[in-house]
Order: structure tokens, then sequence, then C-alpha cells
């Protein structure tokens, strides 16, 4: 299964999906011709270990899941049980949100993860990944966060 990068070119600053060629092959945006091959670099034992647009090495792991389809699915929920709710037919609008509920813990335990970078952004889909990496960290994310805020008012 081919690994595919979800980033932001640092050159032009568009949105750009790639598949390297080979899991350490060069990253690189259609668009521009930025180019970053340190593939070998950023895997340890064959699971990715750091950044492959940016090099940073402060990963978390994520869902991959569409976000819109689970905001659909909370969506449709939430209305078809308001409707219920107001047909006087509380049994069923609770049923409809316990199956929402049931829906969602079934695709959430079947999906896979992906890693994305605190930094930059990318998201690091069909990888190989340890286990080191953790869940999203708001103290990690707020750390990146102020320092890109320093380095735009110099």
């Amino acid at each position: 299964m081919a690994t595919h990068i979800i980033f932001q070119c640092p050159a032009c600053q568009k949105r750009r999906i790639t598949s390297p060629e080979s899991a350490s092959g060069a990253v690189c945006c259609d668009e521009c011709q930025w180019k970053r091959d340190e593939g070998a670099g950023d895997f340890t034992n064959e699971k990715l270990t750091r950044c492959r647009i940016c090099g940073c090495e402060d990963l978390w792991r994520q869902k991959d899941f569409p976000p819109a389809l689970g905001l659909a699915l909370v969506a449709t929920a939430a209305i078809l049980s308001c409707t219920a709710w107001a047909f006087y037919q509380p049994l069923l609008a609770l049923g409809i949100l316990m199956a929402a509920a049931l829906i969602d813990m079934i695709l959430y335990s079947f999906m896979g993860d992906m890693l994305v970078c605190y930094r930059c952004g990318a998201r690091h889909r069909r990888t190989a990944m340890d286990e080191q990496h953790a869940r999203f960290d708001l103290e990690t994310a707020e750390r990146y966060r102020q320092q890109d805020l320093r380095q735009q008012k110099t």
C-alpha cells in the first residue's frame, strides 16, 4: 500500500498530496518542484520517526477518518432524533442516537491511524508507525503555535 502525504508546500504554500514511489523516496511538489530527499533519515527500523516535509520529530497519532463524514453522521442523527422527539416518539429518538453512537464506535475501531506533524501539519497516511507516537498533546501543540507566532513577528 502506497504512502500518502497531505501537506502545504513550504515553497509555494499550496496544499498538495503526494505518494513517494518508495516509502523513503523523495517528497516533491508538482507545482513549484520543491523537493526534500532525506527519506532514509526519516525512518528508524522502517517506521516513520520524522516528518517527511519539515523533519520535525514531534508527530502525533490521529484516526484516519474523514471529518466531514463524522460531522454528517452526527448532524443526521441529531436531526432525525429531534424529528422523532417532535412527534412524541422518545424511544425512537433515543434509539436513533444510540444507533449513531454504535456506528461511530464501529468505525472508530476499524479505522487505521495516521501521523500528523505538530510543526507543519503534514498528514502521513498509510505509513508504518511506531507505538511511541502518542495521541494529540495540547502542550506540545501550543509550544509550536507560540514558536510560529514568534517567527511571524520577526
